[in-house]
């Protein structure tokens, strides 16, 4: 069994319930959910948007491989309505790296696995300059180990926090 951490958000419909539907359908897909942060919301990260983000960590416990986890994530996503299509549209008239989507559900870690494939990177590798992604973490898996940087997701929380307050200085 690995110990899996995902990320779960969104911004467009009821992203209260989308969230809940995703952690019920990760229960039954990916394997048991562990533990479950509160809900953050945020600002949107890398784009402009009207709406802020609900974000939330998940800790589960699963005996799929990492590429099984993502195709059934990516399965969950599509289930609940995110429409890559739609997104790479606005993103193409845009010129944005991200836009908007009612589910977003990514891999922070599988385990202390290190995976550089075509389709997945583990840890994810945004994760220590995401505080939407930390703070949600850091409530249920701060003392998690960054596989490659040694750093515990409380050390990286740490590092960004001051990093974010010198840059204000």
């Amino acid at each position: 069994m690995a110990r899996v951490a995902l990320l779960l958000g969104g911004n467009r419909g009821d992203v209260k319930r989308t969230l809940q539907q995703a952690q019920q359908l990760i229960n039954e897909r990916v394997g048991a959910v562990m533990r479950c942060s509160n809900r953050y919301e945020s600002l949107p990260w890398g784009f402009e948007d009207e709406q802020t983000f609900f974000n939330q960590a998940l800790e589960v416990s699963t005996d799929l491989s990492p590429i099984e986890v993502l195709d059934t994530i990516q399965q969950i996503e599509l289930d609940l309505g995110r429409d890559r299509a739609a997104e790479a549209q606005e993103k193409a008239a845009t010129g944005a790296c991200y836009v908007g989507r009612p589910i977003d559900i990514d891999i922070l870690f599988y385990g202390a696995e290190v995976i550089h494939s075509e389709r997945l990177v583990v840890p994810h590798p945004h994760l220590p300059e995401r505080e939407f992604a930390l703070v949600p973490l850091h409530e249920i898996m701060r003392q998690m180990v960054h596989p490659e940087t040694g750093q515990t997701v409380a050390e990286m929380l740490s590092a960004l926090r001051t990093r974010e307050a010198n840059k204000q200085a």
